[in-house]
């Protein structure tokens, strides 16, 4: 397997340390972007992969400091040649009742800012001479959720920037895939996903039953830069236990 160097948004908690521990462990090198710039918090790192997780800190929504931990990635690592857009925000709000401000603040977040880390990591990767974007989806891309309009349309929206750009860099040996999950427990939500109303629910949706862990986003996302497929790109790939397609 060749060993890549992959930058990571949203890396501090939640699914983002699961997959920057995945990502080190099968011995890539991961520039852990996040607010604090701290690395992982609340993440037990065995001490032989600690050399390979880099703390970056910045803001999504400041393309300049995406630009500069970029650079910083690059120059520490030699090469950037894989990015996995992670960092989200999820407000759920009646749709009658959501403020525009706050509506815009999921889209900004979750796509915009994902475009953003895109452009800025483009001269990087076509310098490597091409790479793997894995941007974060979710089920919710296809569904009529209430009190998610916002979300939804965001990660809808997540998908279709992946498509554009697979289309539009291929060119360059620049691949794009989208993935969706369904539901997974983080530390984030696990006192929601505890609930025995909630299990049910799930229990009746989800034909694989779930919740899923935080693992097996990270097995899949780290399998995509572990395999070489140069024909799979653009696509969205769900990873929700076949929510998604019953009925």
């Amino acid at each position: 397997m060749t060993s890549r160097n992959i930058f990571l948004t949203g890396a501090s908690r939640g699914i983002g340390a699961v997959v920057a521990i995945e990502l080190a462990r099968r011995g890539h090198t991961v520039g852990c972007f996040s607010r604090r710039g701290s690395g992982l918090e609340h993440a037990d790192v065995p001490e032989a992969l600690k050399a390979r997780l880099v703390p970056l800190k910045g803001d999504v929504l400041d393309a300049e400091s995406v630009a500069a931990a970029l650079a910083a990635f690059a120059a520490a690592a030699g090469s950037v040649d894989g990015v996995v857009n992670n960092a989200g925000v999820h407000i759920a709000r009646p749709s009658d009742s959501q403020p525009l401000a706050e509506f815009g603040e999921v889209m900004t977040t979750n796509t915009t800012a994902t475009f953003s880390v895109c452009q800025q990591a483009y001269p990087h990767l076509v310098a490597a001479g091409g790479g793997l974007v894995v941007n974060m989806g979710s089920l919710f891309d296809k569904l009529g959720v209430r009190h998610n309009a916002a979300y939804c349309a965001s990660k809808a929206a997540v998908a279709a920037l992946g498509r554009c750009l697979a289309v539009e860099w291929a060119a360059m040996g620049i691949r794009v895939l989208t993935v969706a999950p369904g539901y997974i427990e983080t530390d984030l939500n696990k006192d929601y996903l505890a609930s025995e109303k909630v299990r049910t629910l799930l229990a009746s949706r989800i034909p694989t039953g779930g919740p899923a862990g935080p693992g097996q986003v990270a097995r899949l996302i780290a399998s995509l830069f572990e395999e070489d497929i140069p024909f799979l790109t653009g696509e969205t790939i769900y990873l929700d236990g076949g929510q998604g397609m019953a009925h």
